[in-house]
């Protein structure tokens, strides 16, 4: 470990052996909790042919069915909580944008873990007791805002509560108030900069060191961008609602290798989309969590549906996820060819003269699926370099993925602007 051991907290501290000690210990107890106080768990559980007393070993997980987020819909609003909901503080949910929200409560124990667990990512990200933290993730039902927000109060930070949206007024405030962190989205960090340089004010020159960007995937290409634009530090924080919120994984600003999964509180597997077999460390497929210590709403082999890979730890014991490159739902299947939204941007990223915004329009010519690529040229672009940025768009992703698609430079700051997750991916084909 690169930093001091008085800096970390005693879930760090741990060496592997202590770890999966901790592990087995918590994951039993987690079992025999959903067991007896959540029906769908018992339901399950029971189907399967298994029992929380078949766990002896952390190997033995893999008995144990998985849960879904359709799980999680078919049982809303508080059909998956474990405790009565008298002793639920506080309840999140997602947009429920495709379907019913998915509802997840807190104890007060839960909400102080996960206060906890923000405040060592943003540790790990370099953020310290005192720093100033410009938080502008979502505010509300969303997990982003308030998860940042306490993990940063707890950590001992001065939190600037920006939210979403209002993007000038934001600019002002990271200008006026100087915050050393700020927490977002990274698309919605790229909106930032426009506004900066919209306003004739240089990126560079902001009090920002640390920008600690999550809740969708972004590449190294933007990072790079990012940290180049803005002379700061770029890392990732991963989380879900489901399993807590922000603050499941964090990478750590030393090394930004990977983000170290909190292992002493989330059980990370790797398994194969299709089959459900789990996978060695190393090798790639969907990420998989089992919460150890949550009251008010257990989750067991919840499928996260994002791809990634699990490897050895490097500035702490846990192990890392390497950075999400994409949801096995959010796969895009053109004419026999998979291709991922990560993979598009990758291209955009590095053609002259476009701006790292772009979506994905799906439609169908006669019996065919077609891709647009809808790309926003940059504003000091001169305008009869479109065509050629296009056509080179078009050829980097022929030859890159092996499919081809049309490629539109649009204006700058046409494509709709998101203060939380970008929609990359309009399917327009018809049902």
């Amino acid at each position: 470990m690169t930093e001091t051991t008085e800096l970390l907290d005693a879930g760090e501290r741990l060496d592997a052996e202590e770890l999966r000690e901790v592990q087995l210990e918590r994951l039993r107890a987690q079992l025999r909790h959903a067991y007896a106080h959540v029906p769908f768990y018992r339901e399950s559980f029971d189907k399967a042919g298994v029992h929380p007393d078949d766990c002896r070993s952390l190997a033995d997980l893999a008995r144990f069915p998985f849960t879904t987020k359709a799980d999680l819909r078919e049982h809303y609003p508080y059909g998956m909580f474990a405790v009565p909901r008298e002793r639920v503080r506080r309840i999140h949910a997602s947009s429920g944008t495709t379907g019913r929200p998915t509802v997840v409560g807190y104890t007060d124990n839960d909400l102080s873990m996960w206060a906890d667990m923000v405040a060592r990512s943003i540790r790990a990200a370099g953020g310290r007791p005192g720093d100033t933290v410009h938080v502008a993730y979502g505010y509300g039902l969303f997990t982003g805002g308030l998860g940042a927000h306490y993990g940063a109060e707890r950590l001992g930070c001065t939190v600037v509560p920006a939210s979403g949206g209002m993007t000038a007024r934001q600019v002002q405030l990271i200008q006026d108030l100087k915050p050393g962190v700020i927490m977002v989205t990274p698309s919605y960090m790229l909106t930032l900069l426009d506004e900066f340089e919209r306003q004739g004010v240089d990126p560079r020159s902001t009090s920002l060191r640390v920008g600690i960007f999550g809740a969708e995937p972004w590449t190294e290409g933007m990072r790079r961008e990012i940290e180049e634009r803005f002379a700061i530090d770029a890392v990732d924080i991963y989380g879900l609602s489901e399993v807590i919120g922000p603050g499941v994984a964090q990478e750590c600003v030393e090394t930004k290798d990977g983000l170290h999964v909190h292992e002493d509180h989330f059980y990370p597997e790797v398994v194969d989309p299709v089959t459900g077999e789990v996978l060695p460390d190393g090798e790639r497929g969907e990420l998989v969590f089992t919460s150890l210590t949550k009251e008010a709403m257990p989750v067991i082999r919840y499928r996260t549906r994002d791809l990634t890979r699990l490897l050895p730890g490097t500035a702490r014991t846990f192990r890392r996820m390497e950075k999400v490159t994409g949801r096995s739902d959010d796969m895009v299947i053109l004419r026999g060819v998979n291709l991922f939204p990560t993979q598009i941007e990758e291209i955009v990223l590095r053609t002259p003269g476009v701006a790292p915004h772009f979506q994905l329009r799906l439609t169908r010519e006669g019996r065919l699926d077609a891709l647009t690529v809808r790309a926003e040229a940059r504003p000091d672009a001169p305008a009869g370099t479109r065509e050629d940025a296009a056509r080179a768009i078009a050829a980097a992703v022929k030859d890159g993925i092996g499919v081809s698609v049309t490629v539109e430079i649009v204006e700058p700051e046409s494509l709709e602007r998101s203060v939380g997750k970008i929609r990359r991916i309009v399917d327009l084909r018809p049902r």
